[in-house]
């Protein structure tokens, strides 16, 4: 799957944020739901960050909500340096563990979903399936 954010919500808007967070990624999911992916985005201060994971994709149900998903990932995130780089709790010269939960919509190749940026923020990220 390839996939992309255009927008990003903070909830505590500050004047350190640049206001033009994206994101563009690749991601592979078997068909029991393990998933692996990178993402290269641009943080909410303007800084190129990297993101290598690896989750699962929990279904909602096989009927009523079929199309919809929990999906979690954990990683290793690169890029959140001085003077940001307390933004992340456990961070390292700019390498930080993070766990990234979020919600989603498939329909046919294209899904759309809602990641959790912990207490800070909502990512919109779009995706299409080039694999069926």
């Amino acid at each position: 799957m390839v996939q992309f954010s255009p927008y990003s919500i903070h909830f505590n808007e500050g004047p350190e944020h640049t206001g033009h967070p994206w994101l563009i990624g690749v991601e592979w999911q078997d068909k029991s739901r393990w998933l692996a992916g990178y993402s290269y985005f641009n943080n909410s201060f303007d800084q190129k960050c990297q993101y290598i994971y690896g989750g699962y994709a929990f279904s909602l149900g096989e009927t009523t909500f079929k199309n919809w998903y929990l999906k979690v990932t954990g990683g290793l995130l690169y890029g959140y340096k001085e003077p940001f780089e307390d933004k992340l709790p456990v961070n390292y010269n700019g390498l930080a563990p993070v766990i990234i939960p979020g919600i989603g919509y498939k329909y046919n190749r294209f899904n759309a979903q809602v990641n959790f940026l912990g207490a800070n923020g909502l990512m919109f990220t779009f995706g299409y399936d080039l694999f069926r």
